[in-house]
């Protein structure tokens, strides 16, 4: 009852919180941090803590998900290319700015700075991406920090294995971390495959939305079971079957209205999943006190210079191609690279008697909470600075303009 008695308050915040925010003309993920640690202040709240298995098995498939919906596989492979780099190398080049400047400035060891870089190098778009839906931008820029971040996260998820085994004194060579990252990828991307050809199956016998939804249900999280009983890329798998059911033949021959109401479920989910993550990121931050409050401020400083170098030198590959990012939609990336969920997750996880496992607990939640709020709260000005909430694509205007 308890329990029953809490979720009701959460949700019923979180409703207030949107009405707020909508009228304000701010993202709500901003003023659902901010309520948390209004939250915090209760009691009876303060009771309520994250835990991995609740951010990873409960409300990470669903926000997986929902957002491979809205991707197209035709506009997907035409910046597979540039996604692709950014997310793979990208992941690489943030964790190693992270992992050199924890080493170097503060004397951790190698091995688990490079842990707490790999986790910090995970994305989430959620903030950014409300605020596309409050105003027109060109939608290669919304599939770019999309796409981009859900690669990303599966990428992430699956280097921070990688590393956690190497802190713990497995194997360095170069050949062997190579051939297990492609092995999470692939065996991800096959157990999304396997579990969606299953279920189209039966969701081609049929036009029930009902039916549909419920085994939409199955699909992201089942994909998402199977892959991490395997041990591959969850992360993957639940992408996987989100691209192929939106871009399915089954999805073709359905009735407008039936799509629309599964369609409609999916963003219910996600708006109360969300909402429930970024409260209690709020409610989590606020109970951690201010134990490493000194560090914050350069570990902020070192994510966004890991954030820059995975981003403008990456980009700058494709400056001769004809997927070119321009230089605005580069700033986009840069600041919308916000941490969220998966951080929070990766965080959690650490092992008991990690090297600096409390430090990195108290500033990955100190990061998440502050880019939330700062770049959350940021974007919608730095959109309108670059001229991007204008109907007409950057990639139509002159290539020599930039902010």
């Amino acid at each position: 009852m308890i329990l029953i008695d809490l979720v009701v308050v959460l949700l019923l915040a979180a409703a207030i919180v949107a009405i707020i925010t909508r009228r304000a003309a701010l993202p709500y993920t901003v003023g659902l941090v901010i309520a948390g640690l209004l939250l915090a202040l209760i009691p009876q709240v303060q009771e309520v803590r994250l835990s991995q298995d609740l951010i990873f098995r409960v409300f990470l498939p669903p926000l997986i998900f929902e957002a491979a919906l809205h991707i197209s596989w035709k506009t997907l492979v035409r910046d597979l290319p540039v996604i692709g780099v950014l997310a793979v190398l990208g992941v690489v080049f943030s964790a190693a700015v992270m992992a050199l400047g924890m080493h170097f400035l503060l004397g951790w060891g190698l091995a688990s700075a490079f842990v707490f870089g790999t986790l910090l190098a995970a994305t989430d778009p959620v903030a950014v991406i409300a605020t596309f839906k409050a105003v027109t931008v060109d939608p290669r820029l919304r599939l770019l920090v999309e796409a981009e971040s859900l690669l990303n996260d599966g990428v992430a998820a699956a280097v921070f294995i990688i590393a956690l085994a190497v802190a713990a004194g497995g194997s360095t060579d170069g050949a062997d971390i190579a051939k297990l990252i492609l092995t999470m990828a692939l065996g991800g991307v096959l157990c999304g495959g396997l579990v969606t050809v299953c279920l189209q199956s039966l969701s081609g016998r049929t036009t029930d939305p009902l039916v549909l939804i419920v085994l939409s249900i199955i699909a992201a999280y089942s994909s998402f079971l199977l892959a991490e009983h395997l041990h591959v890329s969850g992360v993957l798998a639940t992408l996987t079957a989100g691209l192929m059911i939106h871009n399915s033949r089954n999805s073709e021959r359905l009735p407008e209205e039936t799509i629309n109401n599964v369609r409609l479920f999916w963003e219910a989910v996600a708006f109360i999943v969300n909402s429930f993550v970024f409260i209690l990121i709020g409610l989590h931050r606020a109970s951690l006190g201010i134990a490493f409050w000194y560090l914050a401020p350069l570990v902020l400083g070192l994510g966004l210079l890991g954030r820059a170098a995975a981003v403008y030198p990456l980009c700058a590959l494709f400056a001769g191609a004809s997927r070119r990012v321009p230089m605005p939609y580069q700033h986009v990336l840069f600041w919308g690279g916000l941490k969220g969920a998966l951080a929070l997750t990766l965080a959690l996880g650490l092992p008991p008697g990690f090297p600096h496992g409390q430090e990195i607990l108290y500033l990955t939640f100190a990061n998440v909470a502050v880019s939330i709020v700062l770049q959350g709260l940021t974007v919608l000005p730095l959109l309108r600075k670059l001229g991007l909430t204008a109907q007409q694509p950057v990639s139509a205007r002159q290539p020599n303009q930039s902010a």
